[in-house]
C-alpha cells in the first residue's frame, strides 16, 4: 500500500434523489457548504454538473477551476433503484444449467400477498425464452459430473442475439465452488457476441449458495449494469471536460465506497446507495455526541426511509433482501423506505383521506413550486401551516406560491371530505407523520427494538420539519436534527468508508474442515482486497480487516458470519472455539441453538475498510449565542389548535449553546427545523439541533 496523503483541495459529496440532487462540501479550510438543485431523471449526471456549477459560483469561481481543485468527487446513486422501479434495464438473457431454467420463477415459493391467489409474478428480467439452459453439472466439492457443452453456449448464445438480448447473466450450479465452466462460457459469450453490452457470471456476483439466490441477484446486476455504465461514463466524461481529474467513488448498499472499477462487475451493490449514505453520516453525527443507539430517518421528497442503529453501527441485513420484488443476495445496510416525501400527493378516494405513495417528484413537483403541479403534496400542506418560508425557499432560488396550495387542497381534499382547507391541511400532515410513524415501528418490531428507548435523528429535506412529530408519534422524546439535515446523505457518502467485501465457498462439515484449505482461501481472500484497495492510496494503517467464517445448521438456507479471531493462524483446536463461537451467536441473533449439532462451513469472509478523513465539524455554525439576537419575526403556524404567532429564528446565525424555546421555526437555507409547543432547541459544537419534547 501507498502511504497516505493529506488532502488540501475541495472534497464534494453528491446525492440523487427522486425530488433534488444534494451536494456537500467540505472546502480547504474545514468548512463544510451544502447546495441543492432539482434532479434530473432524464440524465442525472445533468443535476450533478449543475450542482456543481452552483458551488463554484458560491466560491466564486469558474466551474473548471472549481473542478480541477476538487481533491475527491463521492456520489451516491438512484440509477439502479430507478432501473428496477421502472423496470427500464437492458434486455436480458440468462445461461444457467440445465434442469434449473425456471428457478428464477419458483421464487422459493416467496409470495408477497399470501391472501391473493391472483396476485401477479413479478415483471420478468429474463423472458422464459431468454432462459437457456446449458448442459454441465459440477458436484458441491467443484468437480466436474458433466462438461461443459461449449455448442449448446454457442448455440444458446447466437439465440439470445437473435432476441436482441444486449446483457447475458451465467449461473451454473456449485460455480461458486468452482468457476471454470462460468468463466469459459463468459468467454464464448464474447467470442459469439462481441457487442455484448455486459456479461455477468454468477460466481463474480455473489460467490455462494443457494442457486436461487444467486440466479436472482445475478439476473439483477444483468439487468441494471448496462445503464450503471452509461450514466457513470457519461458523468465521468463530463467532469473531465470539466476539467476534473481525480478519483470517482460511489456509494455501496454494504455502506462503503469504492471506485466504478469495482463496482461495474457488482452493479447490483448500488441498490438503495443513496438512503445508505444518509445512515452512515447519521452513525457520524451521533457518534459525536455520544448516541450510539438510535433510529435514523430520512424524509426526502418522494420517500422515507428508516434504519436502526445499535452500538454505533447500522443493523446489515446479510439474507432475505427483496428489493422491487427480487431477492439480492448481498449484505446490505437494512434501510426500509415508504412512498411518504414532501412530494407525496394528497387525495380522496372513496370518502378516505390519502397521502402517497404517489409522488409529484421534481418535476412537476408540489402545487406551490409552480412548475406546473395540480395534484397538493404534503408540502403544499405545510406551505398552508406556516411551517415553510414562501420568500426565501430552497436558500431563496425558488418563491412558493401558498394561494395555489390552498387552492389545491380546497378542490382534491377540502371539498370532497367537506371540511375547511385548513382542517384538510391538518389532515394530510396528520396521515403523513401516521405513515412514517408505522413504518419506524414495522422497522423497530423486527429487531426487537423499543422506540422509547432510542434517539432519533432526522434528516433529508423535509426531515426537520416532521421529525418532531413522527417523534411524538413513536414517543420519543431526544431528536437530532443536523443543520445539514437537507444534504445529509450527500454527508454521508463524504465521509463513508472504502468496504471490500468478499466471500469464498467451502461447504463442508466442521469437523472434516481442511485447515490448510481455509488458510488458502483466507491467503486469496486478503490478495484479492489488497489489489482492490490498493489505487486508493490507504496506508496499511488506515485500512481495518475483519475475518468470518460463514456457518449454519445442516439444512438452513441461511448463514451467518462468526468472527475469526484467530485469522489466518487458524488451526485445529481453533475449530472447536469456532463452533461454540458459532453457538452462542445463533442464539444470541435467532433465539436458539442446536449445540448437540455440528455446524456446517459454508465458506469465508473478509471485510475490509478503509478508513476516509471525516471533517471535524458537520456543518458551519454561527456566533451568536443568545437566540433571541438571531430572530427575525414571526409567522403564524398551526399545531392542531389554531394557528400561533410562532417565532422565526435565523438559523445560520446560532452559535453553540443558542436554545430555541418551543413554538419556534429555525429556518436554514434548505429547510425548517419546527419546535412544537412546551418543545426546546440547543445547538451543540458539532452542528446538530438537539430537540427536547414535551
Amino acid at each position: 500500500m501507498k502511504e497516505s496523503a493529506t488532502g488540501m483541495g475541495y472534497r464534494v459529496g453528491v446525492d440523487v434523489g427522486g425530488t433534488f440532487t444534494d451536494l456537500i462540501c467540505v472546502t480547504p479550510a474545514g468548512e463544510v457548504v451544502l447546495d441543492k438543485t432539482p434532479s434530473t431523471p432524464e440524465d442525472q449526471s445533468i443535476g450533478v454538473m449543475t450542482g456543481l456549477n452552483q458551488l463554484s459560483e458560491r466560491f466564486g469561481i469558474s466551474l473548471h477551476d472549481f473542478c480541477a481543485d476538487l481533491d475527491i468527487l463521492v456520489h451516491g446513486t438512484t440509477t439502479a433503484d430507478n432501473t428496477m422501479i421502472e423496470m427500464t434495464g437492458a434486455p436480458t438473457g440468462l445461461l444457467v444449467t440445465e434442469g434449473h431454467r425456471d428457478e428464477i420463477e419458483m421464487r422459493r415459493v416467496h409470495k408477497e400477498e399470501i391472501w391473493d391467489p391472483s396476485y401477479p409474478a413479478p415483471p420478468p428480467i429474463a423472458r422464459r425464452r431468454a432462459r437457456i439452459a446449458i448442459p454441465e453439472r459440477l458436484d458441491f466439492q467443484g468437480k466436474v459430473i458433466l462438461p461443459l457443452d461449449e455448442d449448446a453456449v454457442r448455440k444458446g448464445v447466437q439465440r439470445l442475439k437473435a432476441l436482441g438480448v444486449r446483457s447475458i447473466a451465467v449461473m451454473f450450479l456449485f460455480s461458486f465452488v468452482n468457476s471454470e465452466h462460468e468463466r469459459r462460457a463468459g468467454e464464448i459469450v464474447r467470442e459469439e457476441y462481441p457487442d455484448v453490452e455486459h456479461v455477468s457470471l454468477s460466481h463474480e456476483v455473489m460467490a455462494k449458495g443457494p442457486e436461487f439466490e444467486r440466479v436472482s441477484t445475478t439476473l439483477v446486476n444483468a439487468y441494471v449494469a448496462p445503464k450503471i455504465a452509461w450514466y457513470v461514463n457519461q458523468l465521468q466524461e463530463n467532469l473531465r471536460v470539466a476539467g476534473y481529474g481525480g478519483p470517482l467513488l460511489i456509494m455501496q448498499s454494504t455502506g462503503g465506497v469504492m471506485p466504478p472499477e469495482y463496482v461495474s462487475k457488482r452493479a447490483v451493490s448500488l441498490l438503495a446507495s443513496g438512503p445508505t449514505g444518509g445512515v452512515m453520516g447519521a452513525a457520524l453525527a451521533a457518534s459525536k455526541v455520544g448516541v450510539l443507539n438510535f433510529v435514523s430517518v430520512d424524509m426526502g421528497g418522494t420517500s422515507f426511509d428508516v434504519c436502526l442503529v445499535r452500538g454505533g453501527r447500522p443493523e446489515i441485513k446479510t439474507d432475505w433482501n427483496w428489493r422491487y420484488r427480487y431477492y439480492i443476495g448481498m449484505p446490505m445496510v437494512d434501510v426500509q423506505s415508504v412512498g411518504a416525501g414532501g412530494g407525496s400527493i394528497a387525495r380522496v378516494r372513496q370518502g378516505a383521506l390519502l397521502v402517497g405513495p404517489e409522488s409529484a417528484g421534481s418535476l412537476p413537483g408540489p402545487v406551490s413550486y409552480g412548475r406546473g403541479g395540480t395534484h397538493p403534496t404534503v408540502t403544499d400542506a405545510d406551505v398552508v401551516l406556516g411551517y415553510i418560508p414562501t420568500e426565501s425557499f430552497a436558500g431563496g432560488r425558488m418563491k412558493l406560491d401558498v394561494d395555489a396550495a390552498r387552492a389545491a387542497i380546497q378542490a382534491d381534499v377540502a371539498d370532497p371530505l367537506g371540511v375547511d382547507v385548513i382542517d384538510a391541511a391538518w389532515g394530510i400532515e396528520r396521515i403523513v407523520n401516521a405513515n412514517m410513524a408505522n413504518a419506524t415501528r414495522r422497522v423497530l418490531a423486527s429487531h426487537g427494538a423499543d422506540p422509547r428507548t432510542l434517539a432519533m435523528i432526522a434528516f433529508g429535506g423535509n426531515g426537520a420539519v416532521h421529525a418532531w412529530a413522527v417523534a411524538k408519534e413513536l414517543g420519543i422524546d431526544r431528536v437530532l436534527v443536523p443543520k445539514a439535515a437537507p444534504a445529509f446523505s450527500a454527508l454521508g457518502v463524504l465521509v463513508a468508508d472504502y468496504v471490500v467485501d468478499v466471500v469464498r465457498a467451502y461447504v463442508v462439515p466442521l469437523s472434516q474442515v481442511d485447515v490448510a484449505r481455509i488458510r488458502s482461501l483466507l491467503s486469496d481472500l486478503q490478495e484479492e482486497a489488497g489489489k482492490e484497495l490498493d489505487p486508493t492510496g490507504l496506508s496499511d494503517a488506515d485500512i481495518d480487516v475483519g475475518l468470518y467464517a460463514q456457518m449454519c445448521y445442516p439444512g438452513q438456507n441461511f448463514d451467518m458470519s462468526v468472527p475469526l479471531l484467530e485469522g489466518p493462524a487458524i488451526d485445529e483446536p481453533g475449530l472447536l472455539d469456532l463452533a461454540d463461537r458459532f453457538h452462542n451467536q445463533h442464539e444470541a441473533e435467532r433465539g436458539f441453538a442446536f449445540r448437540n449439532q455440528q455446524p456446517l462451513l459454508r465458506g469465508v469472509r473478509l471485510i475490509a475498510r478503509g478508513r476516509t478523513p471525516k471533517p471535524d465539524h458537520l456543518a458551519e455554525l454561527g456566533t451568536v449565542t443568545l437566540a433571541d439576537s438571531s430572530r427575525t419575526g414571526t409567522r403564524p403556524a398551526y399545531f392542531g389548535n389554531g394557528f400561533i404567532d410562532t417565532a422565526v429564528f435565523d438559523g445560520t446565525r446560532l452559535g453553540p449553546g443558542a436554545e430555541v424555546q418551543g413554538p419556534a421555526l429555525i429556518e436554514e437555507p434548505f429547510t425548517v427545523v419546527v419546535v412544537p409547543p412546551g418543545g426546546q432547541a440547543r445547538l451543540d459544537d458539532t452542528g446538530n439541533y438537539q430537540l427536547d419534547l414535551p
